[in-house]
């Protein structure tokens, strides 16, 4: 919808924006290909637009003549041509596609892994409570194994380097699912301990896939920042590509390090326990202290990895491979190859550790509620709200009321007081 709504504007103000002049030789810098022969270029961009756009491409083309002309006769030329303007509408529908095409290949991949979990889940519900393993010693249980005794123990360097690794292969097992699943519990609902931690999971990663899969405006301006970077022999597209993927492999390793640092928690406070291991959710593992920052850094590589591929496929279809807006070969194999890993690793290994891990913060969601109780607490809060409103109204109005029957005769004081005592009445029943 935003991006829909710039490309109205885009419409709306193509006037203005084709009265708006610049010096000529602004023109000259920062070209996506070397400066081609004048006449040349001329020729070779009005075949291009009126063979695209057949008559309505020479209807706009008068229309763009009469604002060049102003220009012209400044000895300036326009802000950008009709052909411009024409063909960012095109990149922008393009990009729109791509991304929700995009993030909802990624939810469906994801959610695919993580609904596997769905069998621990029944496993766990149908033992009974108290009949699982009792653990003495805390180095002997698997997920303390796993996560704390093996590599990076004494080593907070081998620690990250493993968690980097742990990233491609099976990132969350059963024991780290269990775990975590009852420290959530426990600290949230203690009075439940059959609560459907894999349902709750699944809706709060639906309510956040409707942030990802929209556009903030600060994204668009990272389009804006990029489109003018595009500059002939800076192959910006091409190491710009490296960027979603190393935030990629940094939020991975980092929601690994976390369970580990789960772990970590339980085996130095702990040297034995009596029953399960229950490990403390908080803030403090996050990043600022925040576990919804993850979101927001996925959300920037989703719509990242999108204008990547969108940009590809909108030059591919407009001037052709061969163009020189391409770019070379061996810059454009790599960026795709880069887009098809940020899509799959996303898909199979940061979704489905995002989904689990960021439900260890200090806090529960308002998914932790089924959506008949959520509405019937809102609808509740907001009928709170409308007599805490009412009441401050009758009050208002009955402070004003007395005020004005002040200087009036006592009869009117009698009546008015009858009001008010009314008004009080009403307001106390609420």
């Amino acid at each position: 919808m935003l991006l829909g709504f710039i490309s109205l504007l885009l419409t709306v103000f193509q006037g203005m924006i084709r009265r708006t002049c610049i010096p000529e030789r602004w023109t000259f810098h920062m070209l996506p290909c070397e400066k081609p022969d004048e006449k040349a270029g001329e020729a070779a961009t009005m075949e291009h637009f009126v063979g695209t756009l057949g008559r309505i491409g020479r209807r706009l083309l008068q229309e763009g003549t009469a604002g060049a002309e102003q220009c012209q006769k400044k000895g300036k030329v326009p802000l950008l041509s009709l052909e411009a303007i024409h063909q960012l509408h095109i990149f922008i529908f393009v990009l729109a596609i791509t991304h929700v095409i995009f993030s909802v290949t990624t939810m469906l991949l994801g959610g695919a892994q993580i609904h596997q979990w769905k069998q621990w889940e029944n496993g766990i519900k149908k033992d009974a409570p108290g009949n699982g393993p009792k653990v003495t010693n805390v180095h002997h249980h698997e997920f303390i194994k796993k996560r704390f005794k093996g590599i990076g123990k004494d080593s907070i360097i081998l620690s990250w380097l493993h968690s980097f690794g742990k990233q491609f292969y099976r990132s969350v097992s059963k024991s780290d699912y269990t775990t975590m699943r009852l420290g959530f519990i426990m600290t949230h609902c203690p009075g439940n301990p059959k609560f459907d931690f894999h349902r709750y999971m699944v809706r709060v990663l639906e309510a956040d896939f409707k942030k990802v899969v929209g556009i903030s405006w600060y994204l668009w301006v990272f389009v804006v920042i990029f489109l003018l970077l595009n500059v002939n022999g800076w192959h910006t597209y091409f190491w710009i590509a490296f960027l979603p993927l190393i935030l990629l492999l940094a939020i991975g390793t980092k929601l690994e390090h976390v369970i580990a640092q789960l772990a970590h928690d339980v085996a130095e406070k702990h040297t034995a326990v009596e029953g399960d291991v229950i490990v403390k959710p908080s803030d403090e593992h996050f990043w600022f202290g925040k576990p919804r920052v993850i979101l927001y850094l996925i959300h920037f590589i989703l719509f990242q990895n999108a204008f990547e591929i969108a940009f590809f496929f909108w030059i591919l279809s407009t001037y052709g491979f061969d163009s020189c807006i391409m770019g070379q070969v061996r810059f454009i194999v790599p960026r795709l190859v880069i887009g098809v890993v940020i899509q799959l690793l996303c898909s199979y290994s940061t979704l489905p550790l995002y989904a689990i891990v960021t439900q260890m913060g200090s806090c529960y969601k308002k998914e932790i509620f089924n959506e008949h109780v959520q509405q019937g607490v809102l609808g509740w809060a907001q009928k709170v709200k409308m007599k805490k409103g009412l009441k401050g109204a009758a009050s208002a109005s009955k402070d004003e009321s007395i005020t004005n029957a002040d200087s009036a005769g006592p009869s009117v004081k009698i009546e008015m007081a009858k009001a008010g005592e009314d008004v009080e009445i009403v307001g106390n029943t609420g």
